[in-house]
């Protein structure tokens, strides 16, 4: 009976991981399955050693001011290995966390196969990461496609497994099918607290500049609706069926991140948006962006099309005044198909191969 044992720090890890397990499952059973995620992980046969909301923190402050938790979170990590002692360790994203845990995988259990499902971006930033991946990792399992052509360059291997964004969203298309309606707006502020305390405000503060429109929130899984509600006015809409919300919507507000991706392949046009506390910073790094990043833009819609499909407001030029005014821009109908356009390039750009179905067989057969 093989062992698995998955970590994810955050709710997109969490999903899929989670449909990782189905498919590890409906190879094997009998295999057994635990780690650190969240509650669809658990739903799909995982023991949760910790779940994702005592994990998910990024900011500076927030690492600071949890380090405790943290250093719980690294020493629950390693007892549960050595108690598991799983035939494969998968490790999805969350690099900082994921990769000491390799290391100490791979000095404590030296036989415990290490797989890399959904590797750190630094095909963006950090790229000395790479050596340290490969280093540590029996087989790296990307999501985009010119990852393995990025590891090649320095000697690498990295397999292109497919993008389980692309996945997910076609298993439920499949399913479901939702009119886009004219007078909806969609805010997508993030996954992580510190992200909607920060963002949403200015989000809604643009999107009730537009006459006419419904607003339609969107939670992100372990935040409380406690922490959304405050902010909201008398018929706006908090929701917890994002892809539901994005669908329907004419247009969107998205928190730079996987779902900038998530709303381009759900045919939704948008602006995304990313707050930064010191913005003197961020027009630092636009000055001195070669020495910092190795991409001309930030979201994964733009870096996958190679141009610019969506308009990026990201740190100083994060306000409701730019976000309204793009807003307003997106309600011209050649403006729309223009992203709609580059949406379709995407999504031939990233194919159709199931990425959990692909990352499973390889991690099965060991």
């Amino acid at each position: 009976m093989a062992k698995y044992f998955i970590i994810a720090g955050e709710a997109s890890g969490d999903t899929h991981g989670a449909e990782l397990i189905k498919q590890l499952l409906l190879r094997d059973p009998r295999a057994s399955v635990a780690g650190l995620g969240g509650d669809r992980m658990a739903a799909a046969g995982c023991t949760l050693y910790q779940h994702y909301r005592h994990m998910a923190f990024m900011a500076f402050a927030a690492v600071l001011s949890h380090w405790k938790q943290i250093r719980r979170n690294f020493q629950i990590a390693r007892e549960a290995l050595l108690t598991e002692h799983p035939d494969a360790l998968i490790l999805i994203d969350y690099p900082s966390f994921n990769l000491r845990m390799a290391s100490f995988c791979r000095k404590h259990l030296p036989k415990t196969k290490i797989y890399y499902y959904i590797p750190p971006k630094v095909w963006a930033w950090k790229r000395r990461r790479i050596h340290r991946i490969a280093r540590l990792c029996d087989r790296i399992l990307g999501i985009f496609p010119f990852e393995p052509e990025f590891y090649a360059r320095y000697g690498y291997q990295c397999t292109y497994v497919g993008n389980p964004t692309v996945e997910e969203i076609t298993a439920r298309s499949e399913t479901e099918t939702f009119g886009r309606t004219a007078n909806v707006i969609a805010l997508l502020p993030g996954s992580r607290k510190s992200e909607v305390m920060n963002c949403l405000p200015v989000m809604l503060e643009a999107a009730r500049r537009i006459e006419g429109f419904h607003i339609v929130v969107t939670a992100a899984p372990g935040l409380e609706d406690k922490i959304y509600t405050p902010f909201l006015q008398p018929g706006e809409t908090l929701t917890r069926d994002t892809h539901a919300a994005i669908q329907k919507a004419q247009m969107a507000v998205v928190n730079s991140g996987t779902a900038t991706l998530e709303t381009a392949l759900l045919g939704c046009p948008q602006v995304a948006v990313y707050y930064l506390a010191c913005s003197s910073f961020l027009r630092m790094v636009r000055w001195a962006q070669p020495l910092f990043f190795s991409i001309r833009h930030f979201t994964l819609v733009n870096i996958l099309a190679g141009k610019e499909v969506i308009r990026e407001l990201l740190a100083d030029d994060f306000t409701a005044a730019k976000i309204e005014a793009e807003l307003r821009r997106l309600m011209d109908a050649n403006v729309r198909q223009k992203m709609l356009d580059g949406y379709a390039e995407i999504r031939t750009i990233l194919g159709t191969s199931a990425a959990s179905e692909t990352a499973a067989q390889i991690i099965y057969e060991g």
